[in-house]
């Protein structure tokens, strides 16, 4: 038998020295080569051009620190602290935030993250805008990541259209946007699955749950990467002919000046309509359910 004192300080030590392992090797520091491959990753695997990652947050359930009052108390009714993470198209971390008061917003945290404030600043080593597939002769468009509504809309990071304003063109583009978006909630639906200590509140140290998370999302990276299963790519020589709707062809809107968030949207929703990048079901799945 041991005390709690001893157990807790073995498992501090211990999920800091497998971080300390595996970080450089499963989760380095993004290289501008691969930011490149992601991004040829998600093109393959989700049709999503230009996509570095898709960025989402998740309550680690914990029982409430010493002293810290209601800082930590969640608007879904829990104590947590908060995990920012960016994954790739194959569900793997890119990186990670750790340690966020529970209260705080999505778009609130990523705005005081590290990745946040780097890519505000155009750190990262993030690629240089280019022409996006088949499209040689538009302009430059900007390397981006994809968020669910929480997020704010900037040119590096796409969020959906509001619910209230959707036309059909806004409909497809939230349905090619959430096609990438939902990586990160796999990632994290894989990791609580793997790892059964996410299932009820963690009773640790501030410090001792931030070194669990974090070793938890190595951990989730060397598996993912060493006998997990990767994506597969859809087959996308499908024989289906695309017949764009009359009223969505005639509503594409040529937008070259992509200087605010708003207008690299817009042409991204443009781009989508396209016949040589359109996918044959988004018409199924997003204008015909709504006829």
């Amino acid at each position: 038998m041991r005390g709690e004192t001893t157990v807790g300080k073995i498992i501090a030590e211990t999920t800091e020295a497998i971080w300390e392992c595996l970080q450089p090797t499963y989760l380095p520091v993004p290289s501008l080569e691969l930011w490149k491959n992601i991004a040829a990753r998600y093109d393959l695997l989700w049709q999503l051009p230009h996509c570095l990652g898709s960025i989402d947050g998740k309550h680690i359930r914990i029982k409430k620190f010493n002293n810290t009052g209601s800082r930590n108390f969640n608007y879904k009714g829990f104590f947590s602290i908060q995990l920012l993470a960016c994954a790739d198209a194959d569900g793997c971390f890119i990186t990670v935030d750790i340690g966020d008061l529970g209260r705080n917003s999505d778009g609130g945290v990523f705005r005081l993250s590290r990745l946040g404030r780097w890519l505000e600043i155009g750190g990262m080593n993030i690629p240089q805008s280019e022409p996006l597939p088949y499209d040689n002769e538009g302009p430059n468009f900007p390397y981006y990541f994809c968020g669910d509504e929480a997020f704010p809309l900037k040119s590096y990071l796409l969020r959906p259209y509001p619910k209230k304003t959707l036309n059909d063109q806004k409909r497809i583009f939230n349905y090619r946007l959430s096609r990438g978006r939902k990586s990160v909630e796999c990632a994290f639906g894989m990791m609580v699955s793997k790892f059964r200590v996410f299932e009820t509140p963690i009773a640790c140290s501030e410090s001792t749950v931030i070194s669990i998370v974090k070793c938890a999302c190595a951990f989730h990276n060397y598996i993912r990467k060493t006998e997990g299963k990767l994506y597969e790519s859809q087959n996308m020589d499908s024989q289906d002919e695309i017949n764009i709707p009359q009223h969505l062809a005639q509503h594409q809107q040529a937008v070259h000046n992509l200087s605010t968030a708003s207008s690299v949207r817009e042409y991204l929703s443009n781009y989508f309509l396209r016949p040589e990048v359109s996918l044959p079901w988004q018409w199924k799945y997003t204008v015909e359910q709504n006829i």
